[in-house]
């Protein structure tokens, strides 16, 4: 009896049922895999293995482990002072989003090389361009409106033989834009993904940066480490996440039919009424929210399209069902 509850508790239950971060982490393969791990690894108050995950540089170097273990990736790196996001978390966005695909073509997942995927600020990071493509075999564009985001982004890519044929990464050049200057004309995407800024300003940023550091450390901390919280443009903007949210929802109807299902993550149950609010001003044809949650924290997936259904049923025929077939006849 106490080894099955033990082997309960091994399983993160509320992730994605294929998500492969469900277990705990197996701390002597991800040593194996990433030597320069092995400084940062301590032992927990229960006694299993664990790191400090105040530490900005303990979390760069597991997810360089993860990104070993289970994906693949040989090299991975991100400047000082930009985001270093849970891969769990990343992964299950992609699982959930798959699954919608999946619906979305009579319960049969698609064709890897056949979906492609916009990724809005794809980040230094290239977090969900690694996970999709080294996953399902999706292509992307990442696009971002820093320069050091896209460079750094671009060296994960051009180290590996795989990301290198299948994603690409764009420069924003208007910060003001989200679809304009990324789509080209007569460009067609299956899938957008987002996880927008979630602050309103530097101040709430910071405020956010140091309340998770407190809850992740013992001792109190008094001001953000750097290089944990992120570059402003990653962590906030002007009307916070409902803000981007709306301008986001506005200017995808201006590319209604370049996309299949936009979607994006949204971190505030409150937002959900503004958003849904501005889908159906835009005039989405179809909506779904998506509920996640990883460990204390509950998140959820909005997905919207404005393609018909009898449109749709030329999509899937034209994309995901005749292998080679690029565009569409609409």
């Amino acid at each position: 009896m106490v080894t099955e509850k033990k082997a309960q508790i091994q399983v993160k239950t509320q992730l994605h049922p294929r998500n492969q971060h469900r277990n705990r982490y197996d701390f002597k393969t991800l040593l194996e895999v990433c030597p320069g791990l092995a400084p940062f690894v301590t032992r927990n108050i229960h006694g299993g293995e664990t790191i400090d995950f105040a530490n900005p540089e303990a979390v760069k170097m597991l997810n360089k482990a993860l990104l070993n273990q289970h994906y693949g990736i040989g090299y991975w790196d991100i400047p000082a002072g930009y985001l270093c996001p849970p891969v769990p978390g990343r992964a299950d966005y992609i699982h959930y989003i798959a699954d919608l695909l999946s619906a979305s073509n009579g319960g049969k997942m698609p064709p890897g090389n056949q979906v492609k995927c916009l990724d809005i600020g794809v980040g230094a990071n290239c977090i969900y361009p690694i996970i999709g493509n080294k996953t399902y075999g999706w292509s992307f564009v990442g696009s971002d409106i820093d320069p050091v985001s896209i460079e750094s982004a671009n060296k994960i890519i051009e180290a590996d033989p795989g990301l290198k044929e299948a994603v690409e990464c764009r420069l924003q050049p208007n910060p003001n834009d989200v679809f304009a200057g990324i789509i080209q004309p007569g460009e067609i995407f299956d899938l957008s993904i987002c996880n927008p800024p979630f602050h309103a300003s530097r101040e709430a940023a910071q405020a956010g940066t140091l309340r998770k550091l407190n809850n992740l450390s013992d001792k109190k901390v008094a001001k953000p480490v750097r290089n944990f919280g992120g570059q402003n443009s990653e962590l906030w903007c002007e009307g916070g996440e409902a803000g981007f949210l709306e301008n986001m929802i506005r200017q995808s109807a201006e590319f209604a039919n370049a996309c299949f299902w936009f979607s994006t993550l949204v971190s505030k149950q409150s937002n959900l009424k503004r958003v849904h609010a501005a889908l159906e001003k835009a005039g989405a044809s179809a909506v779904r929210t998506i509920p996640m949650g990883q460990g204390n924290k509950t998140s959820r997936i909005v997905a919207w399209t404005f393609i018909s259904r009898k449109k749709q049923r030329v999509w899937k025929e034209a994309r995901w069902n005749e292998p080679g077939t690029p565009g569409l006849p609409f």
